[in-house]
């Protein structure tokens, strides 16, 4: 496997103030550290992809080579523990369980503030929620949340949301467990809009087993003042921020987008909200996965001058 166990004690993981000492603290892969490696031996701007749950960071290899060709360095961290292929994710589905979202997010700042220069951080559905907490820590160039789950402060949650979520969360025990989507489960909540053909494909080609404790944190969110799944919108250091939404997304309705494009738009940073038409939350992967990848490309174009430092 691509990815070994995190090295130190998350006691206090989650912690936005303690975040930059807890990440320095932190054991990133000889993969993640040769992907830093690189990008601080360019002069390219870097981009962070951060991946979602029942996804692996090759979710993202076809938005790497486009932006590359743009002209930028691009970096694809895993989260804690991730197998590096699909067949080792479904061969060995306990690494995942465990994964709270502090969690995860120290450990993607660990990869960040190992690099010279903010970089742009793009993420979907879970990883679109974690690109707000590190965009909301000042990690970020520029940021781009593409279908984010909720964090606390956003209110709606849509039916379709609530039976996606239910895959994990009519246990309580799969708090501490990785919870896989059947066909049926991965073809409502992912490939809605996509024929049936692409959508056996998509299955077989990105789907792997997720945590289940994420859910359950975003789902309790908005009944827990210490819920790990919160952002920082009003930190002036949190830098432009686009947010996605696909129309036809069972998972991340347009409702949850835009309650969170409301909450961060009070940033004094650039925030702004597109829809994309006929989609679903499969955008990032599916056939029309490009139409998204350039809509974001144009976006983060207009700041990648940004030269700072991570303080």
């Amino acid at each position: 496997m691509k990815h070994e166990a995190i090295a130190a004690s998350l006691n206090s993981r989650g912690n936005a103030s303690q975040g930059g000492e807890l990440a320095e603290g932190l054991t990133i892969t000889e993969h993640e550290a040769e992907q830093v490696e690189r990008a601080n031996a360019s002069s390219a701007p870097p981009v962070v992809f951060v991946h979602g749950l029942w996804l692996l960071p090759s979710s993202w290899d076809r938005w790497v080579t486009l932006f590359e060709e743009a002209g930028y360095v691009a970096l694809t961290p895993g989260w804690p523990d991730d197998p590096e292929t699909v067949f080792q994710a479904r061969e060995h589905p306990e690494v995942f369980a465990g994964k709270g979202i502090g969690e995860i997010a120290d450990y993607e700042e660990a990869v960040i503030r190992r690099l010279k220069r903010k970089p742009v951080i793009i993420g979907h559905s879970f990883g679109g929620l974690l690109t707000m907490i590190l965009a909301g820590r000042g990690l970020a160039a520029a940021s781009v949340a593409i279908s984010p789950a909720p964090f606390r402060g956003v209110l709606p949650l849509p039916i379709p949301t609530l039976r996606t979520a239910s895959v994990a969360l009519r246990n309580p025990a799969n708090w501490n467990r990785a919870v896989p989507l059947s066909y049926e489960q991965f073809r409502y909540s992912f490939a809605n809009v996509v024929g049936e053909d692409e959508a056996k494909e998509l299955y077989l080609g990105y789907s792997v087993p997720g945590a289940g404790e994420p859910l359950f944190q975003a789902a309790s969110a908005n009944l827990n003042p210490w819920s790990e799944a919160q952002v920082d919108s009003t930190n002036p250091d949190r830098g432009p921020m686009l947010i996605v939404s696909a129309d036809s997304d069972h998972t991340v309705p347009w409702a949850i987008a835009n309650a969170a494009y409301e909450k961060q738009k009070r940033n004094q940073g650039v925030t702004e909200i597109v829809k994309m038409p006929g989609r679903g939350h499969s955008l990032t992967i599916d056939a029309g996965w490009r139409d998204v990848a350039e809509k974001v490309l144009g976006f983060v174009g207009r700041f990648t001058t940004i030269t700072a430092r991570i303080a």
